[in-house]
């Protein structure tokens, strides 16, 4: 017979969901809100002065060529970030999941970059890739590429995707780590035993078990790409050379701090929170039907 839990309480589930119904209105819906409302308005660079301009700031916006860049710049980058977190993360944990010696050492070490600030990360990538005093930059450079991401929107763009992925590894790493140790060693074993090999063990067996975990962090690493990179690339580049790693959330500082344009820094806001919310939609919608519980 199956025991369940009753509260004869009525008030106590409400009061433990309060705390966390606060935190969620405070800080998520009521910014979100202030955002949409904010984007109708044309504010002076001191925010004492608005009127309603309605929908103003948005055609601006979609007529803008640097916001068309901007959107264009985002698409490569989160997508080369997330694909490239997630498969090197995925190489790390199966090789970490082995019995092999100093395997606790192996682990910690992959886990460290986590506790890094992205603008710190990005800094550390910036003293290694600097042109003239960088160590790594040095080295790139006897190869005969002549380095140099202060000038080149190529190179620049491959130093904040190097950062950005770097630093999203060990997120990505402990969970795909958790997942494999999940996994029943029965049921690779008995795979073994009928003769499967090692790849056709991983893509057969491990891989669609390890969906549930591979969605959960499909849907992290898009939200990561798209805000948290900020710091990184703030820090490593500012948004240049020519506007080359101007990502969407930087522009929304870019225009907002540095350039003064309130309105159009919220219109630009609410449209990559609703880029966010609608690919999650989808990830939901599509992506998740393949996903084996």
């Amino acid at each position: 017979m199956e025991k369940r839990a009753i509260y004869n309480n009525r008030v106590l589930p409400y009061l433990l969901l309060t705390p966390q119904l606060l935190v969620t209105l405070i800080f998520f819906y009521w910014p979100a809100l202030q955002v949409v409302h904010q984007s109708f308005l044309l504010e002076d660079a001191f925010g004492l002065q608005s009127s309603y301009v309605w929908f103003e700031n948005f055609q601006r916006l979609f007529a803008d060529p640097d916001y068309g860049r901007a959107f264009g710049v985002t698409v490569i980058f989160s997508t080369v970030v997330a694909f490239l977190s997630l498969a090197i993360a995925l190489l790390l944990a199966v090789m970490a999941d082995r019995q092999i010696r100093g395997a606790n050492a192996y682990k910690t070490l992959l886990m460290w970059p986590y506790a890094v600030a992205p603008a710190v990360a990005g800094v550390l990538w910036l003293f290694m890739f600097q042109p003239s005093l960088g160590v790594v930059a040095q080295s790139v450079k006897r190869m005969g590429l002549d380095w140099n991401p202060l000038l080149n929107g190529t190179h620049a763009m491959t130093l904040v995707v190097l950062a950005g992925t770097w630093k999203q590894i060990s997120y990505n790493f402990l969970f795909f780590l958790a997942g494999l140790q999940a996994i029943p060693r029965s049921v690779i074993e008995a795979a073994a035993i009928d003769g499967a090999s090692a790849t056709r063990r991983f893509w057969t067996i491990i891989f669609p078990l390890l969906s549930p975990t591979t969605f959960f962090l499909l849907v992290v690493n898009i939200v990561y790409v798209f805000f948290d990179t900020f710091g990184i690339i703030d820090a490593v580049t500012g948004g240049g050379p020519a506007r080359a790693t101007t990502t969407l959330v930087y522009k929304v500082y870019d225009d907002g701090r540095l350039g003064g344009d309130l309105g159009g820094s919220a219109a630009q806001s609410a449209i990559l929170m609703f880029i966010v919310v609608a690919l999650t939609a989808v990830q939901f919608k599509y992506v998740e039907r393949r996903v084996h519980y």
